[in-house]
């Protein structure tokens, strides 16, 4: 082809497509919003899955999506309704596996069985002597031969309770409400035993924060937070 039949060819293109109609803005917004609701509508197919099968986190992060890129459209207001209730659910569910997850249990053999142990620390380090904060841990323990027992230990200073004392317990909200307790005579370890375990036992598998105020030789009180809502109540089967 001859530069001069190129030149003619392209001329004669570039006058078709100038004669050609400039495309509507209407038309092409018209394409594109009903492009953004079919893929509205397959993004709420897969939240309704997910939904239906009470995999809330997988629920909230579909509509998450959903929401996000199309806030606007039919399926977003459909699934309104159930997104918020994903949400509210995928965030307790979260919450829940973090309580559960300050949970340490075991299982030890000893003589004359098993024993059985539950225990968790403190929200919040305590100072219990001059040494600064230290954590203060929360036990649940069942012994074939000691039975079963709840209490306080500590990695530094000391309680003042070897004579008997009261301790405060709060559970969430309510009034505080006081309890026996014991400091045992023994340096095996920082100890101070509950004396009602049975009644802290149900206080603690009905509750979300438990808190302990207990005297200490240092001098006052100090008290211990606990955040008990994932308790495992089954771990210690005897107790329930």
């Amino acid at each position: 082809m001859t530069v001069a039949k190129s030149s003619l060819l392209l001329a004669t293109v570039l006058a078709l497509a100038a004669c050609q109609p400039a495309e509507d803005p209407r038309v092409a917004a018209a394409a594109q919003a009903a492009a953004n609701e079919r893929a509205a509508d397959e993004a709420a197919q897969v939240f309704d899955v997910e939904y239906g099968k009470q995999n809330w986190e997988l629920a909230r992060a579909h509509g998450d999506v959903l929401i996000a890129r199309f806030p606007g459209s039919a399926a977003a207001e459909r699934i309104a309704p159930q997104y918020e209730e994903a949400r509210a659910k995928a965030t307790q569910a979260r919450e829940q596996r973090r309580t559960a997850g300050l949970w340490a249990y075991q299982a030890e053999a000893v003589k004359g069985g098993s024993q059985l142990s539950a225990a968790i620390y403190a929200k919040q380090n305590v100072a219990t002597d001059a040494s600064g904060a230290k954590p203060v841990r929360l036990i649940f323990r069942d012994h074939p031969e000691w039975g079963r027992s709840s209490y306080l230990t500590l990695e530094a200073g000391d309680f003042d309770c070897y004579g008997g004392c009261k301790v405060k317990v709060t559970v969430d909200e309510a009034a505080p409400k006081p309890m026996a307790a014991s400091r045992p005579k023994t340096d095996e370890a920082i100890a101070m035993f509950i004396e009602d375990e049975r009644a802290l036992w149900r206080t603690v598998k009905n509750a979300k924060l438990v808190a302990i105020e207990f005297p200490v030789k240092a001098g006052g009180t100090r008290t211990a937070v606990f955040e008990v809502g994932g308790l495992d109540s089954s771990k210690l089967p005897k107790w329930n």
